[in-house]
């Protein structure tokens, strides 16, 4: 569904403006949050977003990324848990499904811990226990540490195999819906992670989790999925071919792996009612939709 375009909007959670996107769906599919990875702003999510059409696809961009201005102070995993929660709280979602790559891989255990009874199932892809995890290639993480791939994309295809691991086929589309992070908002992202670690509440995620690892990471080594797969109860890990970004390059691979993980359950609660107050919120709202500054 090439056509289905996204609804924005601003949503206000403190002291921060979140540009906040929702897809809407066309069936019964429980709503499913997404969690972005760090410095990538929400264009990169439509094309994932347009496949998995029988359900809403909620994502937004982190303070400082693509149009959401920057945080006026650091902020920890918690609190960005915390303002995702609003954000589904002010769109009128209730239960959702979790999907979290990269960074956004790492918010996304935090937001399973932490608010628990409204994850209904979660999906990690291409990431780790945060401080204790097995380093990538170091070329790639150097140039990891810097926002230039979003603000140069001829520097992005020029390195997109070796910073990704992955075929160069799809890269130029994905150059070209990139926008580049403030340098504050990127550091953020950065200072957010530093010191964080899933290790002690790993085994308390009681959410059905599905972890997905690209066989060519140079960021997140393999070695990282296994180990979330073996400490979180009853994980599941499939290995996909592709590097870190597998979900773009190898879309059409695992989409089929996602779509069965999260339509498993043997009865599905109707969701009507959150979607209702969804659509009401976002057609009541006061900003219009708009794209990445």
């Amino acid at each position: 569904m090439k056509d289905r375009k996204p609804r924005y909007r601003d949503v206000r959670v403190g002291s921060n403006i979140l540009r906040t996107a929702v897809w809407e769906g066309k069936g019964p599919g429980r709503p499913l949050l997404f969690f972005n990875g760090i410095g990538a702003n929400l264009e990169l999510v439509a094309p994932f977003a347009e496949a998995l059409h029988d359900r809403d696809v909620i994502a937004f961009d982190a303070p400082g990324v693509g149009g959401s201005p920057s945080a006026s102070l650091p902020y920890r995993p918690w609190q960005f848990a915390r303002m995702a929660a609003r954000i589904l709280d002010e769109l009128g979602y209730d239960e959702v499904d979790v999907l979290g790559v990269s960074w956004g891989g790492a918010m996304a255990q935090q937001f399973a811990f932490q608010f628990g009874k409204r994850v209904n199932r979660l999906i990690l892809a291409a990431t780790s226990a945060g401080m204790f995890m097995v380093p990538g290639n170091p070329r790639a993480l150097v140039k990891l540490a810097h926002p230039r791939r979003y603000m140069d994309p001829a520097y992005m295809l020029r390195h997109f195999e070796m910073l990704y691991g992955d075929e160069s086929d799809g890269a130029e589309g994905h150059a070209t819906r990139l926008r580049a992070p403030s340098a504050r908002g990127y550091f953020y992202q950065l200072l957010a992670g530093m010191g964080w670690t899933s290790l002690p509440f790993l085994p308390f995620i009681k959410q059905p989790t599905l972890i997905l690892a690209g066989e060519n990471d140079q960021i997140v080594p393999l070695v990282n999925l296994k180990f979330l797969a073996q400490l979180i109860p009853g994980a599941r890990l499939e290995t996909v071919s592709g590097g870190h970004l597998f979900l773009v390059s190898q879309m059409d691979e695992v989409l089929p792996t996602i779509r069965s993980f999260l339509d498993e359950e043997p009865e599905r609660r109707p969701f009507t009612a959150s979607a209702r107050r969804a659509e009401r919120r976002f057609r009541g709202a006061g900003s219009p939709a708009h794209p990445a500054a």
